[in-house]
């Protein structure tokens, strides 16, 4: 990294990850209360329905549960996709069309497409060390699965757990496409970041690893993180 003037976001978790006892990589697109309250008012729906069905004879109150079944599994796969790219987020800023500059009033919220372009202070992305970067993004996750060392004794869920991450921002210029003006985006110290990058993958262990790259087991070390052989991810971004 070049400089100073980096915003370290690293304890500011975006929309996807939590970080509570232990860093637990928590997946909720769907309120815990709202399983416990579909799943027992299914079954109830499923007795009955079969109880009328056995004893009347008449299947309209089965089909409808069927169906109404099916269109509450397809609501809850959908907000489950969705969430895990952000879709709605995106979708819903997507929907506002691009702010021309050039009739911009001052502190009026924009929406500008463009070219990016660093500042003064330009990142290196920590694993790839991919250079002039604005954002970066580096998230290590361990696998909580049973005959693993897990990442917290405390906890038992068997799930990718972010064990260690770390993510900057710094100031860059935008050169809006629509008027040309070019502008300069405040996302270093003391600025709020939201980010919606997508990260990519690029090392996941398999049980069958008996010895990490070295150059994953510098990295770890570097970080003062265990370097033994166990399932991982690694994404940055």
């Amino acid at each position: 990294r070049e400089g100073g003037g980096m915003n370290n976001l690293s304890s500011a978790p975006n929309l996807r990850e939590q970080r509570h006892n232990g860093h637990c990589y928590c997946c909720k697109p769907i309120p815990t209360i709202a399983i416990y309250v579909l799943i027992p008012l299914f079954f109830i729906g499923f007795g009955v329905s079969i109880f009328i069905l056995v004893v009347v004879h008449n299947a309209a109150f089965f089909v409808s549960l069927l169906f109404l079944s099916v269109l509450v599994a397809a609501f809850v796969l959908w907000n489950t996709l969705n969430w895990r790219r952000n879709g709605a987020v995106l979708l819903f800023l997507q929907s506002f069309p691009d702010s021309d500059l050039r009739v911009a009033r001052d502190g009026q919220l924009v929406k500008i497409t463009g070219l990016v372009s660093c500042g003064s202070v330009s990142l290196e992305s920590s694993y790839e060390k991919a250079t002039r970067c604005i954002y970066t993004s580096t998230l290590l996750y361990e696998s909580g699965e049973l005959g693993l060392k897990p990442a917290d004794v405390n906890r038992s869920c068997f799930q990718w757990r972010l064990t260690y991450f770390e993510r900057f921002s710094t100031d860059f210029y935008i050169t809006d496409k629509k008027s040309g003006i070019r502008a300069l985006v405040k996302a270093g110290p003391d600025c709020r970041v939201i980010p919606l990058i997508a990260d990519s993958r690029l090392v996941k262990t398999t049980r069958k690893c008996r010895i990490l790259s070295a150059h994953l087991r510098k990295w770890l070390r570097e970080r003062n993180l265990s370097a033994e052989a166990r399932l991982l991810r690694l994404e940055e971004g």
